[in-house]
């Protein structure tokens, strides 16, 4: 591989890993998350979720049906940099428009092949993930170790406003049912879900007033998913406060912590969160187990839920943290995971058709 690009990775415990590089030259800083689906590359690249972040793959071969527009989650590449063990880089696919490497350039996004992502995730379980920097082309190791180190934490970083709508903006699915859509950093594939069921959509900015959306007035409101530390998100929390059982109302991801705050309860951060499509959830109403597909970093303390009117309704699996809730009184449903999926497992689409249903009785 003499014709590659040099490439690096440095943590803020001081961990230093060589590679290659591939994708656009330069440096890049974010916190290293792991994701374990074997497939969605594309989707993971463009989740506006994955903003703020290093996105690094744990099945080993990465690239190898190349890049389909269709597949995009938002209007291009949102992570910061992007690691793997192998790049394929001859993709064969027919419906490949393009390799993942020059998917990268195109965005000028780095990436780092060639080190070793099982040790990475096994680290990153252990200790936490952590703030990294990576670099394609010249670098300088000690300049490197320096700003993983010094570069702010994920919790300190305001990201929703880089990835969300600056304007109101309509969807039309020439249904009857009208729905604001609240985007802290939407994937397009909740909005096909939403679209399919005959929902037209008002998108709006993730601080756009209480007040304005009263007078959309519309069928209910949808809170979406997006990246970061919830906290943060203060607009949308005041305006999920203020519309509260006004409206017939639901929330993704991060719009299943934003509710959770805006009620009274507490989030905190996961030591590692939950990224890829294999994650287990049991649903307390049905007593079903469901494979779901999930990208957070932050979780909703069960324990702080005691007089918000919140009660759950689905436990992960692996480590019994909250993954849906719904309101006592309200008309009010959420879940933590990602029920659109893309590019699966399709076993959560009902949380759209539960959502439909909170629409039309009321």
């Amino acid at each position: 591989m003499s014709d590659e690009m040099k490439g690096a990775l440095a943590l803020e415990d001081g961990t230093f890993i060589e590679g290659y590089g591939f994708g656009a030259e330069g440096y890049v800083e974010g916190e290293l998350v792991f994701n374990t689906s074997m497939t969605g590359y594309v989707e993971a690249l463009t989740d506006p979720s994955y903003a703020g972040q290093i996105l690094m793959m744990t099945y080993p071969l990465i690239g190898n049906y190349g890049v389909c527009e269709e597949d995009f989650e938002s209007d291009g590449i949102k992570v910061e940099g992007f690691v793997i063990r192998e790049l394929c880089r001859v993709p064969s696919n027919w419906r490949c428009r393009k390799s993942l490497d020059d998917f990268l350039k195109e965005y000028s996004i780095p990436g780092l092949e060639g080190v070793d992502t099982r040790a990475l995730t096994r680290k990153t379980r252990v200790y936490g993930a952590m703030k990294a920097v990576l670099a394609v082309g010249d670098y300088d190791k000690d300049q490197m170790l320096k700003r993983a180190v010094e570069q702010p934490s994920i919790t300190e970083v305001d990201l929703v406003d880089r990835v969300c709508v600056k304007e109101p903006k309509r969807i039309e699915a020439d249904g009857k049912l009208e729905v604001v859509l609240v985007d802290c950093g939407i994937k397009n594939s909740i909005i096909r879900q939403l679209v399919k069921r005959g929902i037209n959509l008002t998108v709006v900015p993730y601080n756009y007033p209480a007040e304005k959306i009263k007078e959309l007035n519309p069928d209910g409101v949808f809170i979406s998913n997006g990246p970061g530390d919830p906290m943060r998100v203060k607009p949308t929390i005041e305006t999920i406060r203020k519309l509260a059982g006004e409206f017939p109302m639901a929330g993704i991801c991060l719009g299943n912590q934003l509710v959770a705050l805006a009620l009274g309860a507490k989030t905190f951060k996961l030591k590692f969160g939950h990224r890829g499509a294999n994650q287990p959830v049991k649903d307390y109403e049905t007593g079903r187990v469901f494979i779901s597909s999930q990208n957070h970093g932050f979780a909703v303390d069960e324990k702080s839920l005691d007089g918000t009117g919140l009660e759950v309704t689905q436990l992960n699996l692996n480590d019994m943290t909250v993954e849906g809730m719904r309101h006592k009184e309200y008309p009010l449903i959420t879940v933590q995971y990602h029920p659109e999926a893309g590019p699966g497992p399709h076993d959560t689409y009902f949380f759209f058709d539960n959502f439909h249903r909170l629409l039309k009785e009321y």
